[in-house]
């Protein structure tokens, strides 16, 4: 959807104003640290875009808060294991010797929407080295956050959703919903399941050259996500309201992931009886 269909679609046009107004609303504050998924299109016309959305974000939260995005790069992947589309067998060769190598300061994101690309472009933002699974961070121990991201289980207990974990963070959910909650895959992690373990690559930097490098991950699973945040939501406290037009939650990540891995742990459970 354009910009000018998102225009004739609005009520009301949204500002830098009306958004500060709307996440303290709904509970945000001086401080947090805080993960964000968000949707653009979801707000309605926003007066400046997703630079407004960032600046409002960032006023809210002020320099002693923490604003983390995930800023994934999928594609930045082995081509072989790509789908919808594949590409064709007689390409890959090529595309593995053409294919840029990750670039923290260049590398764009893919797939994730114009909010969090803009975030990642942002002054004083800094951006973790995983070449797919990304954060980027502004704010107070921005450097911190990003510090110990392990190329192995990039979505696990060596990335900054551990940090969030330990530091008593949120989710804020704007026009998005669980099946792309970047925090369950830490559930994921801690779950008492057997999950599959898969082997990826991606092109990276090292001593000056483009290298292939190999790591492992998790086989993600997002499609009970949806299930297993409607099912939080009947036990914890989740403060809903609209940032612009989008109806958004915000809600403590700690709580989310350890609920995340007891439910996959009885969903693993029952189905083995």
């Amino acid at each position: 959807m354009g910009q000018f269909d998102v225009m004739k679609q609005s009520k009301v046009p949204q500002t830098k104003t009306s958004l500060v107004r709307d996440l303290r609303s709904i509970g945000v504050s001086s401080g947090m640290t805080i993960i964000v998924h968000s949707s653009l299109k979801s707000i309605g016309w926003v007066v400046g875009g997703a630079v407004t959305v960032v600046a409002a974000l960032q006023e809210v939260l002020t320099e002693e808060g923490t604003l983390i995005m995930p800023t994934h790069s999928a594609d930045v992947s082995d081509p072989r294991d790509w789908q919808n589309p594949s590409i064709p067998n007689e390409w890959i060769e090529e595309v593995m010797i053409e294919m840029p190598a990750y670039d923290p300061l260049r590398t764009p994101t893919f797939m994730i929407g114009a909010i969090p690309e803009t975030f990642r472009t942002s002054p004083h933002v800094v951006r973790s080295n995983h070449p797919m699974h990304s954060f980027s961070v502004w704010g107070k121990n921005s450097a911190e956050v990003i510090k110990h991201h392990s190329l192995n289980h990039g979505l696990g207990e060596a990335s900054p959703l551990s940090y969030i974990y330990d530091h008593e963070g949120s989710v804020l959910m704007i026009g998005t919903d669980y099946a792309t909650n970047t925090s369950m895959h830490l559930g994921e992690h801690r779950a008492d399941t057997q999950q599959k373990i898969i082997e990826r690559m991606s092109p990276m930097m090292e001593d000056g050259q483009k290298v292939w490098k190999d790591f492992h991950e998790l086989d993600y699973d997002e499609e009970r996500f949806p299930e297993i945040g409607a099912k939080f939501e009947e036990s914890y406290v989740v403060h809903t309201g609209n940032v612009g037009e989008a109806t958004s939650k915000l809600l403590s990540q700690p709580a989310l992931v350890d609920f995340t891995a007891i439910e996959l742990t009885k969903l693993e459970g029952s189905e083995q009886n």
